[in-house]
């Protein structure tokens, strides 16, 4: 039997969540797997980068479309739960999910906007009547932002889920892979935690630690305000530093980012959606699943003299 699709998966996957109790992808990927009697080949069988099963990919997809449409939730690492509106959307009687049927959720549209952010929404929501002129290598860079998108969402929750001794570690690293600090264990000695959740300290600007960056970071829900950013520009005085990175889990709101224009000292303000993307960049808390060198006729090999 050929292995289903995600879009297949996904009104499977939200009865098998009927209950409103707590599931593990891996318990749910099994059940999938036995309900579309995939024999043992087709359960091992690999994508070609060979680090991920096909049918675990596939319901990890529909998982992403369920989740970004509201149908369940991600109470925690590999572990999902129907919502409400996916209990009322079951109470529907339909035979099978689609992406046109998601598209009715603001929040699905969003998401894929997100990924194709030229696309305006008249076009998102009448996109299946017309024809898909996008060539392949536009096709290949909306699916890589995609993915990208997805990960920084996986990467949040992650985040906000942790321990603040494991925050505090994690930021460390961050900065070390950018070349702050020295090395991990020196920058982790400079630094010392917050009673809410965060750290704050003085880490080298290099290797050599010829210059100082005064470091505040926040693993908050809640928005960082103006009077936050002011204190923190009163501390960097207190140790005598020129240069601040103040770093926070959530989002800075445009009265503090207007504020640290204005000022002489320089402070960088990187949000939760940043610090995802440098630890991306940096290939922190991430590891490569494939990768895809795309070539062309080299035509400066075939001029014959």
């Amino acid at each position: 039997m050929m292995i289903p699709t995600y879009d297949v998966l996904m009104y499977p996957l939200l009865q098998h969540l009927s209950d409103g109790q707590q599931h593990t992808m891996r318990d749910l990927t099994e059940k999938l797997a036995e309900q579309y009697h995939l024999n043992e080949e087709e359960r091992e069988r690999v994508l070609p980068s060979g680090k991920q099963k096909i049918i675990s990919s596939r319901v990890g997809w529909a998982k992403t479309y369920l989740k970004k449409a509201g149908l369940i939730t991600n109470p925690g690492r590999g572990i999902i739960q129907i919502t409400y509106q996916g209990k009322e959307t079951l109470k529907q009687n339909l035979t099978e999910l689609s992406d046109e049927y998601l598209d009715q959720f603001e929040s699905f549209r969003a998401f894929k906007r997100s990924f194709n952010p030229q696309k305006s929404e008249h076009e998102d929501i009448h996109h299946k009547d017309f024809p898909d002129t996008r060539t392949p290598p536009e096709i290949l860079t909306e699916g890589y932002q995609q993915i990208q998108n997805e990960l920084i969402s996986d990467l949040m929750q992650q985040i906000l889920n942790c321990s603040p001794r494991f925050f505090e570690s994690l930021v460390l690293d961050v900065l070390v892979a950018m070349g702050y600090g020295g090395s991990h264990n020196d920058a982790a000695q400079s630094v010392g935690r917050t009673g809410d959740g965060g750290i704050d300290g003085i880490i080298k600007e290099d290797k050599l630690g010829l210059d100082a960056i005064f470091l505040q970071a926040k693993r908050w829900k809640n928005s960082v305000g103006r009077p936050e950013i002011q204190s923190f520009a009163g501390a960097l005085d207190g140790v005598r530093a020129k240069k601040g990175i103040f770093i926070t889990t959530s989002v800075f709101t445009q009265d503090a980012l207007n504020y640290i224009k204005g000022i002489e000292k320089k402070i960088v303000l990187i949000d939760g959606n940043q610090l995802a993307n440098l630890m991306i960049e940096y290939n922190v808390g991430v590891s490569p699943v494939a990768t895809y060198t795309i070539k062309r006729v080299d035509l400066d090999y075939f001029e014959e003299e």
